[in-house]
């Protein structure tokens, strides 16, 4: 079994052993493009990507999203390729030079739950689904995670103690026969 978050929902496809993966469940996967964001936060991502990362990424020589408080530092060519997929509506998979990609992730097989907090708002619902319509050939589910369920925990929050209930669900799905 696989649980994965933003980008884990991306490396599912990507390994060449996905066929020993019984379940994967996914929280906040999504194609990462703005058009999918509310205008609100699409102003600020375009900030970003456009912007504020290009400039710190030059300075630093790396993208420094810890000293943003946005998650993990990615080396400067990790920056270049991720900010390049996320002006595709859905990623790599609309990437001209990337047409292999589609057959990867057609090959995945295993049943999968892609839940998304409705307060995400870098991965709503249409992003996800975008992104996941890859995995053509897999038993997909998907999870709206309701506010009452999902109070703060937007993008980054899966992770915190207040959201345990979801961690529990996710264990139920993926031990359920099928």
């Amino acid at each position: 079994y696989v649980i994965g978050h933003s980008y884990g929902g991306h490396a599912l496809g990507l390994l060449p052993n996905h066929d020993k993966v019984a379940a994967f469940y996914g929280f906040g996967v999504g194609a990462g493009w703005h058009g999918w964001m509310r205008r609100s936060e699409q102003f600020k991502v375009l900030l970003m990507w456009n912007l504020v990362l290009p400039l710190l990424t030059r300075w630093k020589g790396y993208c420094p999203w810890k000293m943003l408080g946005l998650g993990e530092d990615l080396p400067r060519d990790a920056f270049v390729q991720w900010r390049h997929w996320c002006r595709f509506p859905r990623y790599f998979f609309d990437d001209p030079q990337m047409p292999e990609i589609a057959h990867r992730y057609a090959a995945v097989t295993v049943p999968i739950m892609a839940a998304n907090a409705v307060d995400d708002l870098w991965a709503p619902a249409p992003s996800r689904d975008a992104f996941m319509s890859g995995y053509r050939n897999a038993a997909l589910s998907v999870r709206d995670i309701q506010p009452e369920a999902a109070r703060g925990i937007g993008h980054m929050g899966y992770f915190r103690s207040s959201s345990q209930r979801l961690w529990q669900d996710a264990l139920d799905w993926l031990v359920q026969p099928r």
